[in-house]
């Protein structure tokens, strides 16, 4: 099946040669984000991982994959759409966002560190 304007359906019929999605990668996108939803109540609702840091940690990486999800599926970033140049910017936004926390952090981490410890006399001007 062609369409218009010389489009094509690539082998698994999720997004033509510019980068447009079909319904089948909508819906399949959509699909997978109900169960990366789906997924992370059960486990908080259910208790089933009685590790409170486990939990936490496996959210976190089904967070991670809904991004990946929602960027492929919904967003359409790859390296065919609008010449690359998507994910060009998608590179540089995770660059600049990765220096700026991880700049807040260290800089947090180190005012807390270097600050002058107060104990309860220093608050009663040492009377």
């Amino acid at each position: 099946m062609s369409a218009p304007h010389g489009n094509h359906e690539l082998a698994h019929g999720e997004v033509t040669a510019q980068g447009h999605a079909t319904r089948r990668g909508y819906l399949t996108g959509f699909a997978l984000s109900v169960i990366l939803t789906a997924i992370p109540f059960w486990l908080v609702m259910t208790g089933v991982i009685a590790d409170v840091q486990t939990t936490v940690l496996l959210i976190i990486a089904l967070a991670f994959v809904q991004i990946v999800v929602h960027t492929l599926s919904f967003l359409h970033v790859n390296s065919r759409s609008e010449g690359g140049w998507t994910l060009m910017t998608l590179m540089f936004t995770v660059v600049i966002i990765t220096i700026v926390i991880s700049g807040s952090l260290w800089i947090m981490y180190h005012l807390n560190t270097n600050m002058m410890p107060m104990g309860t006399d220093g608050m009663n001007g040492g009377s």
